[in-house]
């Protein structure tokens, strides 16, 4: 299983944070945050090489929540770090 240090998920954060408003103008479903997450997600997904059938599942519409969720998700057991990841990925949304 990959991990990620505090410092690449910070560097990974600081550079969706940079590109904010590009994203959002080509990503233009969902809120704001939802479309931050979902990228924070996708980034993660591929940095971790996370297998399909590890990838969480949506039943519906996702919301920022539920990414949120999921990010936080795919973070347990691969994340090596001493600030609180949740405190990381909120620090995006601000």
């Amino acid at each position: 299983m990959s991990k990620i240090s505090e410092t690449e998920l910070r560097r990974m954060i600081e550079g969706i944070r940079e590109d904010r408003e590009t994203i959002i103008k080509h990503n233009p479903i969902g809120s704001e945050d939802e479309t931050l997450l979902w990228m924070l997600l996708g980034c993660l997904l591929s940095y971790l090489s996370v297998a399909e059938n590890e990838t969480p599942c949506f039943p519906g519409r996702p919301d920022a929540n539920a990414y949120r969720e999921a990010v936080l998700f795919i973070l347990r057991g691969r994340y090596v770090g001493e600030t609180d990841p949740a405190e990381l990925i909120d620090s995006l949304l601000k």
